[in-house]
C-alpha cells in the first residue's frame, strides 16, 4: 500500500509597518519541514533544517568580515608606506579619505541597484570589485600618488553597496522579531574584520612587507537564495525625502560616521605616534575597541529584541539603544585627552566603541522600521551623509596634524562633541504609514 505524505512548510512575510501582522516565531524557507512517509516522521538532518535565512545572514557576516580586513590594512600598512614613500601627514590624511571618494559614489546608486534587482547580486559584484582593487593597491602605490589615490577610490566603489545590498537582503528575509539579532551578526563580521586585520597585518608586513596585506586577499563569495518579494521597480524619491525621520537618519549618520571613520583610520597611528607602541603593538592594541564592538553588538542586539517582545514600542527601543550609541562614546572620548597612561587610552577607546556598538540596534535597524520596502536606498541615503563626514573627518584631521601634531588626541575628543550633540537633540526612531508606498 502507498503511504501518504503529509508536509507542512512555513514561511515568513516581509514586515509590514503600516500594521499587518507578522508571525516572527515561523520560517522562512521551510526549515521546520517534516515528512510523514508510510506513518514514520522523516526528520531531515540539521544542517538541512537550518533556517535558510539564517544563511544568508552568515553569508552577509563573511562578507562583512572579508570588507573590513581589506579597508582597516590601509590603516595599518600606511605607516611603513608614509616611510617608504617619505609621506606627511596631509598626505596620509589624503590617501585615507580616497576611500570615501569611490564609497560616496555607490551608497545611493547600491541601494537603488540592490531595490531593483536583488540584494544578493550587487553585492557579489562589490566583492569582486574591491578584491581586484585591493590586490591592484601595492602595484599602483609604486607607480605613483595619483594612481593610488585612484585604486582607492575603485576600492571604496566595490564597498560601497555592501550595506545597502545588505539591507535589502535582511528586510526581504528577517522578520522584525529577529532583526536586531540578525543586524548585530551581520555588524559583528565588520568588527571582527578589523580585528582581524588589525591583529595579522602587523605580522604580515612584519614578516613579507607591507604589499602582502593586499595580496593574499584574493576571494570569492556566492549569495544564494531568492528575494521573497518581487524588486522595487519605482522609486518615490519625492515622498522619501519630504519625511522628517529620513533626514533625522541622514543627520544622525553623519555625526555617527565622523566618529567611527576618524577612529578607524587614525587610531593606529594615534597608538605609534603618541602612545609609542611599535607597530605590531599598535595593530593588537586597536583589536581591543573592535572586539568590544562585537561583544556589545550581541548584547545590544538581544536586549533590543527583548524589549520588544516584552511588549515596549520600536520606537522606544530604538531611541534607547541610540542614546546609548551615542553619549557613551561622547562620555569616554571626552575624557581621551586626560588620561595618564597608554591603559586608560586604549581603555577609553575599547568602552567607546562598546557603548558605540549600541547603534546597531537604534540607527541601523530603523531603515528596516520606517520603510522596509525601500531599506536599500534608504541606507544608501543616509550612508552617503555618513561617508561624507569619512571623507571630510579623515582628510581634516590630516591636515589638521600637520599643522598641530601635538593635539592628536583633541582630534580624536573631537567626534564626542558631535555624538553628544546629536543624542540631545533627537534620535530617528518613528515607524510611518509612506513606508510601503505604493508604486504608481
Amino acid at each position: 500500500m502507498k503511504g501518504n505524505m503529509a508536509r507542512t512548510d512555513y514561511k515568513s512575510e516581509e514586515f509590514d509597518v503600516t500594521g499587518k501582522e507578522m508571525d516572527s516565531s515561523v520560517s522562512s524557507d521551510g526549515a521546520n519541514e517534516v515528512s510523514l512517509v508510510e506513518g514514520v516522521q522523516q526528520i531531515k538532518p540539521w544542517w538541512e533544517q537550518f533556517p535558510k535565512r539564517w544563511v544568508i545572514v552568515l553569508l552577509c557576516f563573511s562578507t562583512f568580515l572579508l570588507c573590513n580586513m581589506d579597508r582597516v590594512n590601509m590603516s595599518i600598512a600606511i605607516l611603513p608606506m608614509s616611510q617608504e614613500f617619505n609621506w606627511n601627514s596631509a598626505t596620509v590624511g589624503l590617501i585615507q579619505s580616497s576611500f570615501f571618494w569611490g564609497y560616496l559614489l555607490t551608497q545611493i546608486v547600491g541601494g537603488l541597484w540592490a531595490d531593483k534587482v536583488g540584494g544578493k547580486l550587487v553585492l557579489g559584484f562589490g566583492v569582486i570589485w574591491w578584491s581586484v582593487a585591493t590586490i591592484l593597491t601595492p602595484i599602483a602605490a609604486r607607480v605613483g600618488l595619483p594612481f593610488l589615490l585612484t585604486m582607492r577610490a575603485f576600492m571604496g566603489i566595490g564597498e560601497g553597496v555592501a550595506m545597502p545590498a545588505m539591507n535589502n537582503i535582511l528586510s526581504k528575509w528577517i522578520p522584525v522579531s529577529e532583526r536586531r539579532r540578525s543586524l548585530a551578526v551581520v555588524y559583528n563580521g565588520m568588527y571582527l574584520g578589523s580585528v582581524a586585520g588589525l591583529a595579522f597585518s602587523p605580522i604580515l608586513i612584519h614578516n613579507f612587507g607591507w604589499s602582502s596585506v593586499a595580496s593574499c586577499r584574493g576571494k570569492r563569495l556566492i549569495l544564494g537564495g531568492s528575494n521573497l518579494k518581487e524588486p522595487v521597480t519605482v522609486i518615490p524619491w519625492k515622498l522619501i525625502l519630504s519625511k522628517a525621520p529620513v533626514w533625522a537618519l541622514i543627520i544622525s549618520h553623519f555625526c555617527h560616521n565622523w566618529g567611527t571613520f576618524i577612529l578607524l583610520t587614525w587610531m593606529p597611528t594615534y597608538y605609534n605616534q603618541v602612545l609609542k607602541f611599535n607597530l605590531t603593538e599598535s595593530g593588537l592594541l586597536c583589536v581591543l575597541p573592535w572586539l568590544t564592538m562585537a561583544v556589545f553588538a550581541n548584547i545590544g542586539g538581544w536586549i533590543a529584541d527583548t524589549l520588544v517582545s516584552k511588549g515596549l514600542s520600536i520606537t522606544t527601543v530604538r531611541k534607547i539603544m541610540q542614546s546609548i550609541g551615542f553619549l557613551g562614546p561622547a562620555f569616554f572620548l571626552t575624557h581621551l585627552s586626560h588620561v595618564k597612561t597608554p591603559a586608560l587610552a586604549v581603555l577609553c577607546m575599547a568602552c567607546s566603541q562598546g557603548s558605540d556598538a549600541f547603534s546597531q540596534s537604534g540607527l541601523y535597524s530603523n531603515h528596516q522600521d520606517i520603510g522596509p520596502r525601500y531599506a536599500g536606498v534608504l541606507l544608501g541615503l543616509s550612508n552617503t551623509s555618513g561617508v561624507l563626514a569619512g571623507v571630510f573627518g579623515t582628510a581634516a584631521t590630516g591636515y589638521i596634524l600637520q599643522k598641530a601634531p601635538d593635539d592628536f588626541a583633541g582630534q580624536l575628543q573631537r567626534p564626542s562633541y558631535r555624538f553628544a550633540n546629536r543624542a540631545i537633540r533627537d534620535t530617528p526612531t518613528q515607524q510611518h504609514q509612506w513606508a510601503n508606498a505604493v508604486e504608481q
